[in-house]
This record gives structure tokens, C-alpha cells and sequence, in this order.
């Protein structure tokens, strides 16, 4: 439930335009909800800012449905992430108003946040890791962030980077999505001021050990500021260069309640 959302019921019943029974009739399901096979967190976005994330491998299709009509109901956001075909399908056409990003296996709802802030820079190294990026760009944009996408600048060929540094400096965090052997986030740190997080991704040949050369060189780079997430989580690094964006524009901990 949104704060504001929660705001408004509590005004309500403070000036006697809502009773204390229809006011908890709208709370039922706040702060969480039992659906049996999970608990859905409807007090995630007053404590955090952001709604709870429904992370979709290893749900039944039908499941993670319910789950995102739960949040729907409560007047928050909704974002599922890692969600196959079947599961895309079924929010696609429960939600016809939301948007769906099949290389990036996610469902936002709202589509698109009206009143996106400031900016947080996704950038990919090669087309291949784009699944990753993207769902780095649907994350943040789902937080309320504009984004730019920047792809396939990666170090085989630095010329495609170069012309895009007045942008990366206009950020507020960037997202350096790689694979291979890792180098990308090592020379944006060293070229652009804003803090970078690093992903890198299951990408490359076999001595690469699925993203696992990639993470240890992000993880010994040599330029300052860069922050390292987990194999292919283009989610963690979305939602981290996101709150940072936002405490960038809003300030502190004034951040939470500036939340979409």
C-alpha cells in the first residue's frame, strides 16, 4: 500500500467521511496478506519505498498471478521479475495497461512511472547481455527512475563508448552490465564520476565458468567506485542504482516517502 494511499484512509476517518469499518474493511489485507501458498507484503512500500518484487522462476504461472492481483489491490505498484512465457501471458492479459518485456522476462505495473526522476545509466557491453540489462532498465524504471540504455559499447570496440561520456556523467548511478572477461565497469569507473555497479553475466566461453572470470575481475577492479552484484542479477543492480538515484533527487531518508 502506498503511503499515500494510507494517508488518505487515515485522514478520512480522522474527519468522519470514512468509519472505522469500512476504513478496516480497506486495510483487511494490510500489513500482510495470507494466500496459503505465500505471504504477500503490502507494508514493503511504506517501509521501503517500493512495493514487494514477485521473483517468478519457480512459480506456478497461476501463482505468481495472484500474487500480483494481491498487490494490485492494495493500490501499489507491481513488478515480476524472472517470469516465464506462461506467467507473461496470464499478467498480460489480467493487465492489458502494463508492460511486458519478454528479453527481459519482467511485468511492470504501472507501465511507466508518470512522474519519473532524475537518471541512472544502463550500459551493456554486447548485445548478448542484454537480457541482463533489461531487466536492470525495467527495474529502475519501475522505481521511478529515467533511464538511459546504452548498448553493445563494449571493449572490443571503445570508439562506440566514447561519444556517450557526457551522458554517463549526467547520471546519478550506472549500471555496467558485462560478461566475457569483465573489463567494461573497470574503464566507465575510470571515465565517468557517478558510482557504477557492476553485473557480470553467464556470457562468454567455457574458461569464463559461467560469469564467474567476469565477477572476479569486477570484484579486483582497479578503478574506484565500483560496486559488484551477482551473476545475472540486472535486478539488484536496477534496484540499487534506483534507491541511489532517488536519494540523489529526494534527498536522504526523505527518499521513502518521495516513492512512486
Amino acid at each position: 500500500m502506498k503511503p499515500e494511499t494510507l494517508r488518505a484512509i487515515l485522514s478520512a476517518v480522522s474527519d468522519g467521511s470514512l468509519s472505522i469499518d469500512d476504513a478496516l474493511r480497506q486495510l483487511r489485507r494490510w500489513p500482510i496478506e495470507d494466500l496459503g501458498f505465500a505471504r504477500v507484503d503490502h507494508h514493503r512500500h511504506l517501509r521501503r519505498g517500493v512495493p514487494e518484487v514477485v521473483f517468478g522462476d519457480g512459480k506456478r504461472p497461476a501463482e505468481t498471478l495472484r500474487i500480483a492481483e494481491s498487490l494490485a489491490e492494495s493500490r501499489g505498484g507491481v513488478l515480476v521479475t524472472r517470469a516465464p512465457d506462461e506467467a507473461l501471458a496470464l499478467l498480460e492479459k489480467r493487465f492489458p495497461e502494463g508492460r511486458v518485456n519478454r528479453r527481459a522476462r519482467t511485468f511492470a505495473l504501472p507501465a511507466a512511472s508518470p512522474e519519473a526522476v532524475g537518471l541512472v545509466a544502463v550500459v551493456a557491453a554486447g548485445t548478448s547481455d542484454l537480457p541482463v540489462a533489461e531487466e536492470a532498465t525495467e527495474t529502475a524504471r519501475a522505481m521511478g527512475a529515467q533511464v538511459a540504455a546504452l548498448h553493445d559499447v563494449g571493449v572490443a570496440g571503445l570508439h562506440r563508448l566514447l561519444p556517450h561520456l557526457d551522458q554517463l556523467e549526467q547520471a546519478h548511478a550506472i549500471v555496467v552490465v558485462a560478461g566475457m572477461e569483465g573489463a567494461l565497469p573497470s574503464v566507465v569507473a575510470g571515465l565517468a564520476a557517478p558510482p557504477v555497479i557492476a553485473v557480470p553475466t553467464s556470457v562468454g566461453y567455457g574458461a569464463s565458468f559461467g560469469g564467474l572470470a567476469a565477477l572476479l575481475a569486477m570484484l579486483n577492479s582497479c578503478a574506484s567506485g565500483v560496486v559488484v552484484v551477482n551473476i545475472d542479477n540486472g535486478f539488484g543492480a536496477g534496484f540499487s542504482a534506483a534507491l541511489i538515484n532517488r536519494a540523489v533527487v529526494h534527498g536522504g531518508s526523505r527518499a521513502r516517502d518521495a516513492a512512486p
